[in-house]
């Protein structure tokens, strides 16, 4: 189907924050746009507001008639909805267009140029980034994001002009074999989604397979040090990076009265004094990976500065809520070992002289049962541990695998302790915290405004004494 002669389009999983955002670039080209989802969202509940029609059932009798008509409906639909599900049946047996998200990506990266970022970790605030940098320049950018921009209030950025999108490449069940990357960042490829693929060796393959995808004149942007090896086509040009080392990379790193300022070193031209407007740690290597992509796409040195210097960050990515002396408080959705070990390290070397508190929600009993102990050692790097319950997704519960299994390979002698979700606002109420972070990819989140309140009552009451 072209898209040209799409006249409706409906997705099943509409919630997903990758859905959500092809959702809108539907609903801003004036199509029908309707689907389903499990639970309602402020997500859905925007979406809604924004024109989409959804339900929250699992009922083909509510499928708009709009959407009832094969020759005109694009049906979309995200790979954690069981085949089983009735809706997917119906419009597989009554003869729909059906793609996975991907697919609906990889056919913009075939009319657009298509500036993709993967990576088992780093690849949305990396994305987002760049994607403010080439929003604010000459050159603009259409953006598919993998979370919500801060500095737009959305995962989802609309161009009329520009010929460029920015896309977040997603490994997880090999979805980004569909893209056609005019340049691609990849920022790490620590092994994930194992449930999926099986080995190490398998999953390392496929992004050397996503690395041919790349169109010839394009280029690579790839980690320094990655244990993958890319096979990109002749005529794409291929450059490293990281924070020290690299063709891009960092000089001149200042760290001092809450600001991150350094020096951009580039094959191109070298940018001096850039300056982070969200001042987290990882954010230089991020950065370095933004700039790169946007500066080999002509964007010129003082737009790098505007943009880095006026990035505000990603929800749920070192999203603080709370920033004082007395305390702070945020989210974060680091849910892989490598993750989480960078957010503490960088929350350390921020708060170095305060007890820095995570509240971590395992995601996925597979993710546990293969990563248990390397949760233990990452997570062991905080001062003090609270674990829930993991939080299941797509899964069924495997015999012994329960938050246990990290809880007693945390290092000897940390501050730990487990407790369930539904006690962790009771818990926040009855203790004090210096530094707290709620970190995980699943539904504890949702807490996150409740305990912001009840930090903020803390210090109310206590301005009172």
């Amino acid at each position: 189907m072209e898209l040209k002669d799409i006249k409706s389009v409906y997705f099943i999983g509409a919630g997903g924050i990758g859905m959500s955002a092809i959702a809108r670039y539907f609903l801003h080209k004036g199509l029908f746009v309707a689907g389903y989802d499990k639970t309602p969202s402020t997500l859905t509940r925007q979406l809604e507001k924004e024109g989409m029609n959804i339900h929250y059932e699992e009922n083909v009798k509510l499928i708009p008639i709009e959407c009832c008509q094969p020759e005109t409906t694009l049906v979309v639909y995200t790979p954690a909805i069981p085949a089983t599900h009735a809706e997917l049946v119906y419009f597989q047996n009554n003869g729909f267009t059906i793609e996975k998200r991907a697919q609906v990506l990889g056919t913009l990266t075939r009319t657009h140029k298509g500036l993709c970022f993967a990576g088992t970790h780093g690849k949305t605030t990396t994305s987002t980034m760049c994607a403010h940098i080439l929003h604010q320049s000459h050159l603009d950018c259409n953006a598919f994001l993998g979370g919500i921009s801060k500095n737009y209030g959305t995962n989802y950025i609309l161009s009329k002009k520009s010929d460029y999108v920015v896309i977040e490449a997603d490994e997880f069940d090999r979805s980004f074999h569909w893209l056609r990357p005019w340049m691609s960042v990849i920022t790490s490829t620590d092994p994930d989604h194992l449930d999926i693929y099986g080995t190490k060796e398998a999953y390392l393959e496929s992004f050397r397979h996503y690395t041919e995808l790349i169109q010839e004149g394009g280029a690579l942007i790839i980690h320094k040090g990655l244990e993958m090896k890319q096979h990109v086509k002749e005529g794409v040009k291929v450059y490293d990076y990281s924070r020290n080392t690299g063709d891009f990379h960092a000089e001149n790193i200042r760290i001092k009265n809450g600001t991150i300022t350094f020096d951009f070193i580039s094959p191109v031209e070298n940018v001096k004094d850039i300056e982070l407007g969200q001042p987290i740690p990882i954010n230089i290597e991020n950065g370095i990976a933004a700039m790169a992509m946007a500066q080999l796409n002509g964007c010129t040195a003082e737009e790098l500065r505007k943009g880095m210097g006026t990035y505000a960050g990603v929800d749920r990515r070192f999203d603080f809520k709370i920033k004082n002396n007395r305390h702070v408080f945020l989210s974060d959705y680091g849910h892989h070992p490598k993750e989480i070990l960078q957010s503490a390290k960088s929350l350390k070397e921020l708060y170095g002289n305060r007890k820095v508190t995570v509240i971590f929600q395992p995601h996925l009993y597979t993710r546990t049962r293969d990563f248990y102990k390397e949760f233990a050692d990452a997570l062991s790097h905080f001062d003090e541990v609270i674990l829930t319950e993991i939080y299941p997704a797509r899964e069924e519960p495997i015999p012994g695998v329960t938050s246990a299994l990290i809880y007693d390979n945390l290092r000897k002698g940390i501050e730990k302790q487990m407790i369930k979700k539904d006690d962790v606002l009771d818990f926040v109420r009855s203790r004090d915290f210096d530094v707290l972070v709620v970190l995980g990819a699943g539904n504890l989140d949702n807490y996150v405004p409740q305990i912001t309140e009840i930090i903020q009552e803390k210090e109310k009451q206590e301005s009172k004494k």
